[in-house]
This record gives structure tokens, sequence and C-alpha cells, in this order.
């Protein structure tokens, strides 16, 4: 029966033997057909990298046909590069929270001038790279250079949270997923923990019954929930209709058809009679390099306007270090 108390802090005397049935019992339920997703099949760091950011707080049903066109356009840094931040946006389509399509833009700027073109493989690096936070960088080290690396995502901040009957500070909570991690088999166990969180230890209405490791979980479903405010366990979102978040959203899919004038701003937004909310969360975007302001028009950033119809012009490539470092490409 599961505990009707939460603990604070880290378990630091678990059961290694409790840990062995865990990895153990994981690892021989898990079917990877069951979840087929196309970054699974390769160790590309670049197509990784682009998987886990397109996936943050994004359903996978959205992710897996956007991450598919945009990487038949973007296969490499190198191309993201040459190209603008306007045509990221562009193929960031449906995906939401857009600022993740300018961090990708650049990432893979500082991939090229940085690191000549190669995404970095350690730790340090990786989070160096702007939008890569320690989630995503232990997700590349782990899906693409096979590391031993705990993957600390919501699911498996639910679990570990669950299974141990403990509520986990952050560095806990990633010292945790690091020691569970079995040597040489990283890549393999960290997919089955997502997957089971995905899955069957879900936020709400967990599937206990169902579940491999119920026999052992301190939970099980029964008493507080020790994952509530656990490290790595995402809280829930504030509500989106009628929210800035909505206006932002309307404005950047507007702004991927064509510029928006200061003047239709509000009404694009959905805010008709409340010009000044729509400015100030348009600041935000500009802020936020989502946009720029040319005469009087937002357009998306990378692209000029040109003419009284003000029809969008992509603006000319710039130019950075190649990656061999002999001569500049168009970046």
């Amino acid at each position: 029966m599961g505990p009707d108390f939460v603990l604070t802090g880290f378990v630091s005397n678990l059961d290694t033997n409790r840990d062995d049935w865990l990895v153990r019992t994981v690892l021989e339920d898990w079917n990877e057909a069951d979840r087929p997703l196309p970054w699974r099949s390769i160790r590309d760091p670049w197509l990784i990298l682009v998987s886990e950011l397109m996936s943050q707080q994004t359903q996978m049903a959205r992710v897996v046909p956007s991450w598919e066109r945009f990487v038949a356009e973007f296969p490499d840094p190198a191309s993201v590069a040459r190209s603008t931040p306007a045509r990221v946006v562009e193929l960031w389509a449906g995906l939401g929270y857009n600022r993740r399509a300018i961090h990708l833009h650049q990432c893979a700027t500082m991939i090229v001038e940085v690191h000549r073109g190669a995404v970095p493989d350690t730790l340090d690096d990786l989070m160096a790279l702007p939008g890569v936070g320690p989630y995503t960088a232990r997700a590349v080290m782990a899906f693409a250079f096979e590391s031993d690396v705990g993957v600390l995502d919501t699911n498996v901040g639910r679990i570990l949270a669950r299974f141990d009957g403990t509520t986990y500070a952050p560095v806990d909570a990633q010292r945790r997923a690091d020691a569970l991690v079995p040597a040489g088999d990283a890549w393999r166990w960290n997919q089955a923990l997502l997957d089971l969180g995905a899955g069957t230890c879900v936020k709400r209405a967990p599937k206990c019954e169902a579940c491999a490791v119920r026999a052992r979980c301190a939970w099980a479903g029964e008493g507080a929930d020790p994952a509530i405010r656990s490290a790595g366990v995402s809280a829930s979102q504030s509500r989106f209709v009628g929210s800035d978040r909505q206006g932002r959203g309307r404005l950047i899919s507007a702004l991927r058809e064509h510029p928006i004038h200061r003047n239709d701003l509000a009404k694009t937004m959905g805010w008709p009679d409340d010009v000044d909310r729509a400015e100030a969360v348009a600041a935000g975007i500009v802020r936020d390099g989502l946009a720029n302001i040319i005469d009087d028009r937002y357009v998306l950033p990378g692209s000029a306007v040109t003419g009284e119809t003000g029809h969008i012009v992509r603006s000319v490539q710039n130019v950075c270090p190649s990656v061999d470092g002999n001569k500049a490409i168009s970046c």
C-alpha cells in the first residue's frame, strides 16, 4: 500500500537491489515499437537536437510532421545558419512557443561559428547553446552520443517521485536519474523511462494497475501524490483562451503570411477594443526577437517590406565563418 505522506530531500540509502529490479523490469517491459518516433532510428546529434527542442511542451502528434519537414530543408546547422530567422519561424508553424525557433537559429549559428559546424558532445558546451537547458543537453548526450547520463523531464521526474515516494529537490532529482542509468545502456534506458511516463505513469489518472513496476512502487496510486511539486515535474499551465499567449500566437501566425500594420495589430491579435494590450504584447514579441518593425509594419525577423502593398522580401543572407574556418559562408 502506498504511503499517505510525502518525503522531501534526497533518499541517500535507497535499496540498490530495488534499483536493479526497477531498471531490469522497465527494460524488459519496454517495446520501442509502441511509440515509433522517426529520430529514434538515428544518432545524428543535430537531428536529435531539433527533435528535442520541438518536443518541449508539445504533443508528439504535432512534432513528428513538423520535424520531418524541418530536417528535409535544414539537415545540418550550417543550412539553418545560412537561412533567415523568418524561415525558421515559418517552419515552426503549429508547434507554439515560437521563441524556440529563434533559439534554434541562434543555436545553429553558434554551432557553426564556435564548434565548426558540429554539435558539441559535452554538457557544458551544449548548455552554452541558446535555448538549451539541462534536459535538452542531456537528451542529446544520451540519444545522439549514447553517454551515460540520466534524462530528467516531467515524465521521468514524475516516475522517480512516485516510485521512491519522495518529493525531490532539483539537484537530488538529477542525481537520482543519473544514478539509475545502466552502464553502456543509457539510450535504451532513457527511452524506456520516457515512454513509461508518457503512456502509463501519466499526470492524471495514471494506469497503476497496468504498470510493470507497481509491485515495488512506494506510491502505487494511493495517498498524496509525491510527484506534485517534485523537481522536473511541470506545473499546470494557465488558461490559454484569452491569454497573452493566445494573442502572441495569433500575431506570429499572421506574420507568417504577410506584414501587419500597427493599425491592424489589435484586431489581428483578437483584442480589437484593447489597443494598449495588443501593443504591449507585441512589444514583447519584438524584444524576444520574433518580429521587427519596419515603416509601422510588424514583420518576421530577417524580412523586409517593399512597396505600398507591404509585400515581404526576405533579407539577404549574412556572412559568418565556414565550418572549415578558412573562408566565409553565407549564413
